[in-house]
Order: C-alpha cells, then structure tokens, then sequence
C-alpha cells in the first residue's frame, strides 16, 4: 500500500547499535575469563579469513568508555551488546567470576550515565569451550539447567537498570552454519544433530523466558531472529511452492516455536519422513508452549528468492564468499524442497548479499501479522570494504544510501500498522565479521586495525556517524 503521508517514528522509538562479545571485546583471557568455542575454533587453521581471530578485537573491553563517549556524542538512544558466558561462568557453571560480572556493570552504568538505554543479548554464539569439550554443549539437555543458571546470575545482577533483553542471537545461524554447513562451531555436518541441537536450544529458550518473568517482572525479553522473507521467483506454482518450503524451513520452524510452541506441520512431516525430527520428550511441548516472549527480534540483513529444486538432481549447499570478491557465491538449496535464484531486480553486496530495503517492511509485516508482536529489529546495516583517506575521513556514502532506505521502509511498514520498538544498527564500531576478518566493515566508527594485526585501534568517525547522528536528532528522516 502507498501512503498519502507516512507516520511519524514514536516519540519513544529506541534508535540504538548493536554488537556482539567476541567480535569487539578483546581480552580473551584477561580477569579470569575462561575460552569460548570461537577463542578454540578460530585457532585452527582455515577456518577465518586469513586466520582472523577476536583475541584482540577492538579492544573494547578496555576501551568502553571511549566507545560509549562517542555513542553520547552521536545522541545514541539505545545500545545492544552480548555478555560472554565464559567472562561470567569461565567453566561454563560451577563458580562465578565477579570480576566478569563488574565489567559490565561497569558497562551498563557508563551507558545509562549517558542516558542509553542497555539491551543486554545473553547469547551471542560464544558457549564456553568447557560445556562443548564435557557435553557437546547445545546437543545435551544438561545446558537448559546450565544456560538458565547463566541467565538468572545476569537477570538478579542487572535486572534492575536493563529492561530489555534477548536470549539467543540467530538461533537459525549458528546451528544451521554449526551442524549444517561446518563453519561454525563445532564445524560438523549432521542434519540429525542438528535439528536435536536445535530443539534443545528451543527448550533452553523458554526454560530461560520463565525464568526471566520471576526475575525481571518489569522487564521485556525475546529472542533475536535472523529473518530473510523468501520470494517465488515468478507466478509458476512450482516455484511458489518452493517459496514456501523455503518460509517454513528457514523461518517459521523457529518463530512458530517462539511464540505458539508449536513446529509447523509440513516441515515435521519431511523431517519425521527423512529420519531427521528431534526427539520429543515428555514435557517439552508444555514448557515450549508456556514461554511467549514479549517481542520478536529481527535481524534483517537481505531476502531470498527460490525456484524449484528436483529430488532428483537437484542443487545442494555450496560455499559462502568470505572473501568479498561479488560474484563468486553460488546457487544453493535442498534437492526436493528449493533452490536460490538470483532476483533480476536487486544489487547485491560485494559478499553477495542481497541489498533490499523493501525487503525489511515485508519481514516486518508479516511478522507482525503472524505472531501479533511488537518488533525489535536487533541488527541491520551494509558490511563494506572502506577506505580511510588522508586526514581521518572516511566517505561511506554506500552506507547511508543503504541505511536511510531501509529506515524509510520501516516507517513505510509503521505506516502499515506495525509496531516497531527500535531500531538497532549493525554495528556501532567497526569488528571482527566472524568468518570475514576486519575487512568487512559495519560500524560508524572506523577501527584502525587489519587482518594483519591490531595497530593503534583509534576510533575515527566515518561520514555515516553524522548521518545517524542527524536521523536520531530528528527522530527519524527530515
């Protein structure tokens, strides 16, 4: 629909930034943190970008207050950052380490000293290596207790100034790219684990959310979903439906969960037919059934669109580009249920990403009209390759482009009646990208550092910085 005059963001709307632990703190094993599976899995050989690492990072765990300086200066509403497990549990349980605990606290006070509202993420992929080497980590049931455990230190520790909170990041990712595609930790290829390992972290979720209802009373929580609407790639019904298995599979298999604690029914049928459905025990749909969150958290980077893919045949999964090099990412899919397609009318990034502004309001609508949530949308933003010129200035106009026509389909999908709490970019400062190295830059805030070592770290101010400094002054574009 068009409108004759678009919404106004409200008065409250939350314009934040978000980051992740291992992509920005550094001090991998300073004041008794113990090693996540990522401080283990970068270390060996051929899985980074030229064997990237977050040992280092950016440095903001002694650098936070110059961080949370500039995101004051900038008029940032809201910031969104994770804990590390294994800063506050270096064994994952057992014995609480008070000097992870008081880093952030010490965080979160800066923030709210600065009038910014902290969003904690109690997950952000780093399970502490002690868990993964004693269990399997997120294939045994024992991590619900653990997990819970972990969350109810942080909810009686910060519940009093953090009232809005996210449980998992990207549960769809980092057991799909953990147990699926072997590139993320612990790098196996098994559809059976993987799906087992997934309602447990389901379970884990909820058992979580109950907690936090006891905990924080006043407080909001949900999880943080990785959501790209799927596309047909025309009207053939074939493809239509191969647009559908692609929905279900890839997206509502998670969000159904979440909010109706229920599996869709075509997708169990496949798995149950293939040898692949989780084991359901005595219990588990209860508890599922009994943790709605208060908000779903969208993560909204791109869509997809897909076309059929025979049983037959068909194309399966290829390898991601990690390199930055446009063009050299290939067709994937599932023989049988779809197949991605490139769609004719969007660029791309220069990670073969699809660039689709309107692709945001079409995630925040449906949302909105299945589960009937309010929205957080927890990360968005361009990862680039930018240059910093002569004099500390860094003209990352791409990034506005990007950034501004997101933001004005998100007052598009407020104007359709959807209620958006907030707005998070990806990211505040420039970080490690995972399986990317530093070379894929997200941030307002330019880190001097490379792949080949850490240099001076400064914080430079790209063009974007006033940019999103202007849209947050203006709550929203003039």
């Amino acid at each position: 629909m068009e409108h004759k005059q678009l919404k106004p963001f409200p008065n409250n709307f939350l314009w934040g930034s978000a980051s992740a632990a291992y992509q920005i703190e550094g001090a991998w094993n300073e004041d008794g943190k113990g090693p996540s599976v990522w401080d283990v899995y970068t270390k060996k050989e051929g899985t980074t970008y030229k064997g990237t690492n977050g040992d280092v990072a950016v440095d903001h765990y002694h650098r936070y207050k110059e961080d949370v300086a500039l995101m004051a200066e900038m008029g940032l509403k809201a910031y969104r950052f994770s804990i590390a497990w294994s800063r506050i549990y270096p064994q994952g349980k057992g014995e609480v380490n008070e000097a992870g605990l008081k880093f952030y606290d010490d965080l979160i006070d800066e923030l709210i000293k600065h009038n910014i509202e902290p969003l904690v993420t109690v997950y952000h992929w780093d399970v502490p290596q002690a868990l993964m080497d004693e269990y399997g980590a997120w294939e045994s049931r024992q991590i619900i207790e653990d997990f819970d455990n972990y969350c109810s230190t942080l909810f009686k520790r910060y519940g009093d100034r953090v009232k809005h909170w996210v449980t998992l990041n990207e549960q769809n990712i980092f057991v799909g790219l953990g147990y699926r595609d072997a590139i993320h930790p612990p790098g196996v290829k098994d559809l059976k684990r993987m799906y087992q390992a997934n309602h447990i972290a389901n379970l884990a979720n909820a058992r979580v959310i109950q907690s936090f209802r006891k905990l924080v009373p006043d407080g909001k929580v949900g999880p943080s979903f990785a959501y790209g609407p799927a596309y047909p790639f025309d009207s053939n019904p074939k493809n239509v439906i191969a647009a559908e298995n692609a929905e279900e599979m890839n997206s509502h298999w998670w969000m159904d969960i979440y909010v109706w604690g229920k599996y869709p029914q075509a997708t169990w049928n496949y798995l149950e037919d293939n040898g692949l459905a989780p084991t359901i025990e005595e219990g588990d749909m209860e508890l599922l059934a009994n943790a709605k969150p208060d908000f779903m958290g969208l993560n909204y980077y791109q869509s997809g669109t897909f076309e059929h893919n025979p049983l037959e045949g068909g194309v399966g999964a290829t390898k991601m580009n990690t390199s930055g090099k446009k063009g050299t990412s290939k067709d994937s899919g599932a023989p049988g249920l779809f197949k991605t397609i490139k769609n004719p009318y969007l660029d791309t990034t220069d990670w073969d990403w699809t660039i689709d502004p309107q692709g945001i309001r079409i995630a925040l609508r449906r949302i909105s009209n299945r589960y009937q949530l309010p929205v957080l949308i927890t990360e968005n933003g361009l990862g680039a390759f930018d240059t910093l010129e002569e004099g500390d200035i860094v003209n990352d106009d791409y990034r506005i482009d990007y950034l501004q026509s997101h933001v004005e389909a998100i007052q598009e999908a407020i104007s359709d009646g959807v209620d958006v709490l907030g707005y998070c970019t990806w990211s505040y400062t420039d970080l490690l990208s995972w399986l990317n190295g530093y070379q894929k830059r997200y941030g307002f805030v330019y880190v001097n550092r490379d792949e080949d070592g850490p240099k001076d770290l400064r914080r430079i101010k790209k063009k974007s910085f006033y940019w999103y400094q202007d849209v947050i002054k203006n709550n929203g574009l003039k």
